[in-house]
This record gives structure tokens, C-alpha cells and sequence, in this order.
């Protein structure tokens, strides 16, 4: 698999990435949620919640590598905060 490039870092994006898929498949099956209505004024369950913090997470990155540079790790703080704000109001 020489030809993808994989490094260090983007294998454990892909493990974190495949973990959270496995942690939420198995809490939906053993604590089944009924969905709730946030600020978006839409019914979200934690699946939906996920993949929203995901899609803007990511918008976030490409916005500070635009901005600011390669100074990744204060992006990955502000992407942390943003997942608390979109678990806790969404």
C-alpha cells in the first residue's frame, strides 16, 4: 500500500474515525435514544450529532489551514470545543 502514502498521522485519523463509528453503533444498540429537537429546530440522535461535528470539523480544518497555516493542533482544540457545543445544543 506504498502508493496511498500513508503516514503516522493519517492512520490514526482513520482509527479515531473507525472507532467512533464502532463506540456509537454499539451505544445505539445497547441505549436506543429517542431523537430530540436542538437549536436547529430538527431532530437529531447521536449518530446525526456525530456527523454533523464531523462535516464541521472538517469545514473548520480547511478554514484554518486557509487562515492561519499548518498550526494544526489549535484547530483539533477548536474542532474539540465545537463537538461539546454541537453534542450539548443540537
Amino acid at each position: 500500500m506504498a502508493w496511498m502514502a500513508w503516514t503516522l498521522p493519517t492512520a490514526i485519523f482513520f482509527i479515531v474515525i473507525a472507532s467512533l463509528l464502532v463506540t456509537f453503533t454499539v451505544l445505539a444498540i445497547k441505549f436506543p435514544e429517542t431523537p430530540r429537537v436542538g437549536i436547529l429546530r430538527i431532530e437529531t440522535t447521536r449518530g446525526d450529532r456525530l456527523f454533523i461535528t464531523l462535516l464541521g470539523s472538517a469545514f473548520l480544518n480547511l478554514a484554518w489551514l486557509g487562515f492561519v497555516g499548518a498550526n494544526q493542533p489549535y484547530a483539533l482544540i477548536l474542532c474539540l470545543i465545537y463537538a461539546a457545543a454541537v453534542f450539548r445544543w443540537v
